[in-house]
């Protein structure tokens, strides 16, 4: 007992790292209940908790959620070739290299100050196949090749929104090039309600790929709080019961939709285009209490 108490102490002395980035303030706080453990802030607003001595525990929900992606896009343990667009802490690309190691992957994150914080403060594992380019997500996407990619994962928010030409059509067709037979997309999407733009992303999405489910708290999904949501998208059949299983199991349950009732969820909203996109809506304050 005497000797936890101590181990608190000394977490608690661990001080918080603050530094100026592109996109903000970037605050890496200390967990005081994991040793080796750190939450990462831009400008207030929680974007990654990463573990450096557990990168397999996912404590946000919503990385989580991703987290079951990951673990059901292909047979336990075999390598992934993986993008992620957004690179926060690193957060889910240490997941991939923990669970299924000698995956390939790519980080494209923009704010190379930021990267730089994160290798400094919390390095990547030196055996870890992992490559991060400090581009636009969409232009670092423009570089992989055509069929190269397991998964593509987007999350991206720049000061807390989705930016609008990561929203399109346009922008999934470049994500379709990158992916091999068989491959999917995730993105980590952030809605309140009316939920405008959630349904229009969802119809986005229907327009390319014939695929699809989306996993959120219920309360997001009746449009009843500001929350996140995550898309998944394939050209095959997605592994909708595991899915819906391992949702329902989390800390904070989640409802998976698919199929019929995923399509009327859209209400009708149209497809987005380059042309008419726009950001995804900012998060009230209340979102981070």
């Amino acid at each position: 007992m005497g000797r936890s108490r101590n181990a608190r102490r000394e977490r608690d002395a661990v001080a918080a790292v603050a530094e100026a980035v592109d996109g903000g303030l970037a605050q890496l706080v200390p967990d005081r209940d994991r040793a080796r453990a750190w939450t990462l802030l831009i400008d207030g607003a929680p974007q990654s908790h990463v573990d450096l001595d557990d990168p397999a525990y996912l404590s946000f929900e919503y990385q989580r959620r991703l987290g079951h992606v990951i673990d059901l896009v292909a047979p336990p343990g075999k390598p992934l070739h993986a993008v992620h667009l957004g690179g926060g802490a690193f957060t889910l690309a240490r997941y991939v290299a923990a669970t299924r190691p000698r995956s390939t992957q790519q980080i494209v994150e923009r704010d190379a100050s930021l990267v730089r914080l994160v290798r400094r403060e919390l390095p990547l594992d030196p055996g870890a196949r992992i490559r991060v380019r400090s581009v636009d997500a969409r232009d670092g996407l423009g570089k992989v090749p055509d069929g190269w990619a397991d998964l593509v994962i987007a999350d991206v928010f720049s000061g807390a929104r989705t930016p609008a030409h990561l929203t399109s059509t346009e922008f999934l067709d470049e994500v379709r090039r990158t992916l091999g037979p068989g491959g999917c997309y995730a993105a980590n999407l952030a809605d309140g309600p009316p939920l405008a733009h959630l349904r229009a992303q969802i119809a986005t999405a229907a327009a390319r790929f014939p695929e699809l489910a989306l996993v959120a708290d219920p309360t997001v999904l009746r449009g009843k709080r500001f929350g996140n949501a995550v898309l998944v998208a394939s050209d095959l059949p997605l592994p909708v019961a595991e899915l819906t299983r391992r949702a329902a199991s989390d800390p904070h349950p989640g409802r998976v939709e698919h199929g019929r009732a995923l399509l009327d969820f859209t209400g009708g909203a149209a497809p987005v285009v380059d042309a008419s996109a726009v950001a995804s809506p900012a998060p009230p304050p209340s979102a981070f209490h």
